[in-house]
């Protein structure tokens, strides 16, 4: 089963870029979109292809967050949101359930842009901890790809020296991320895979300067997942031969079908 998580910044924006063009050719078998910044009534047949099972949860606030998640399987189920207006109220998280297993699209806000945007990104990390370790309690199966706007290692960014006080690589975000994996039991299913590479690991760039020509990237893209999934992974990349946004898609397979 081939998995993909990719922040398409604007979906109408994504569909000019060739987007559609890609998923067609992606050979995936789930694809989880975020910050779709799109609402129900602006969606058209171009952003609901044949074959593909789609279920959107956008923001409250135009043109703002959202999430997505196209399968060719029909789920059994989908839940939207994780019970905290941060999240709901922005449409930050929605999962597919397919039997025992849930693939889920999540977007962790940002706090580059102000202190309160921070506070609101701590805010979402300190509700959502406890959410995922009753996941692990309940051993619930699952992949939550996403856009968690943290770099968690130093080989996880290019300019790691000089963003050792910016958002997205502060020492309590990375620590946040240290007790996921090493206390509460998840797995970076793309470290699992590769645990030294760099350069090519990384999801997105700024629009500022040359920062894709150059490769100065982040790794903030991942596929966290339960650890009774470490196993069926095979193989995973990061897509870059077209730039669909300022992220790459995050391509992991897993050794089985749904």
């Amino acid at each position: 089963m081939r998995v993909v998580s990719v922040n398409v910044n604007g979906l109408r924006s994504a569909t000019n870029k060739g987007f559609f063009d890609w998923l067609e050719q992606s050979n995936a078998d789930v694809v989880c979109l975020q910050e779709i910044r799109i609402q129900h009534h602006q969606l058209n047949l171009e952003h609901q292809p044949q074959g593909w099972y789609v279920h959107f949860f956008p923001a409250q606030k135009a043109g703002y967050a959202g999430t997505a998640i196209y399968s060719r399987q029909q789920p059994n189920a989908i839940d939207k949101g994780l019970g905290f207006a941060l999240c709901d109220d922005e449409g930050r998280y929605i999962a597919a359930r397919f039997g025992q297993l849930t693939i889920a699209s999540l977007y962790l806000p940002s706090g580059s842009s102000s202190p309160e945007a921070q506070a609101k990104k701590d805010d979402f990390l300190s509700q959502f901890l406890p959410i995922m370790q009753q996941w692990r309690e309940q051993n619930k199966s699952i992949i939550i790809c996403g856009d968690w706007n943290i770099a968690h290692q130093e080989i996880d960014l290019k300019n790691w020296r000089g963003n050792l006080k910016n958002s997205g690589f502060l020492p309590h975000e990375r620590a946040w991320l240290d007790t996921l994996f090493n206390e509460v039991g998840y797995v970076d299913a793309y470290r699992k895979l590769h645990p030294s590479e760099e350069d090519n690991a990384y999801t997105w760039w700024s629009n500022r300067g040359r920062a894709r020509q150059n490769n100065v990237g982040w790794r903030i893209d991942y596929q966290i997942i339960s650890p009774d999934l470490a196993d069926t992974l095979s193989q995973a990349s990061v897509y870059k031969d077209t730039p669909l946004s300022d992220h790459a898609p995050l391509i992991i397979d897993y050794q089985f079908d749904v």
